[in-house]
């Protein structure tokens, strides 16, 4: 009789697992990139988010991006990039970066997200960008002054490389390890992306 449970009990579970997909299918849901990038730590998982505060479905993923980064592993680090494709998405990433040096970004990011597509206002160049900045408190020339550093120029200019060497065609775009990237299209949607990130990351901490 015992032997007849257990005999039940595997081919349930083998049936169990013959129904559900053992894993996302590199190709469709997620693809290598073309060669391994550059990541901080061997020892770390890198997710990197590749966004842009002018891309409306990027604005919509963010809350998500803000609860699901709080679930992540201790052995992984989730870092935003702001990607550049057009001068004005290259104006938005210096504002990213000076805000991130001066203690701002977590103040202005939801900001610049509401401001863009709540209230519908045109950030589009340095100057209406410093003007926005200054409305929120920050000394206008103080922070004009820090986006001119070899600091954030550095930051932007990774940011660029990255945007063109990552093979991500549009955004939000995630890549994980340096080995691999998905989109919302390819996932089949922004909450199956960050399934896929989170299969990925462990295919990656195995």
């Amino acid at each position: 009789m015992k032997r007849m449970i257990t005999a039940a009990l595997l081919l349930g579970a083998s049936l169990t697992a013959m129904a559900m997909p053992e894993a996302f299918i590199e190709d469709v849901h997620y693809t290598s990139t073309s060669k391994r990038l550059a990541t901080s730590d061997e020892n770390i998982v890198e997710v990197i988010e590749l966004f842009s505060y002018s891309c409306p479905h990027c604005f919509r993923l963010d809350p998500q991006i803000q609860k699901w980064k709080e679930t992540l592993p201790e052995n992984v680090t989730f870092i935003h990039v702001p990607a550049i494709f057009r001068d004005s998405w290259m104006e938005l990433a210096k504002v990213f970066y000076t805000a991130e040096v001066t203690g701002d970004l977590e103040m202005l990011h939801p900001l610049l997200f509401n401001a863009i597509h709540v209230e519908k206002r045109r950030l589009l160049t340095e100057e209406q960008l410093l003007d926005f900045v200054a409305e929120q408190g920050i000394d206008r020339e103080m922070f004009k002054k820090t986006m001119g550093t070899m600091t954030v120029k550095s930051k932007v200019r990774k940011a660029l490389v990255l945007s063109q060497t990552s093979g991500i065609t549009g955004v939000p775009a995630m890549v994980v390890n340096g080995k691999f990237r998905t989109s919302s299209p390819e996932a089949g949607g922004m909450k199956e992306m960050l399934d896929v990130v989170d299969f990925l990351i462990q295919k990656e901490s195995n």
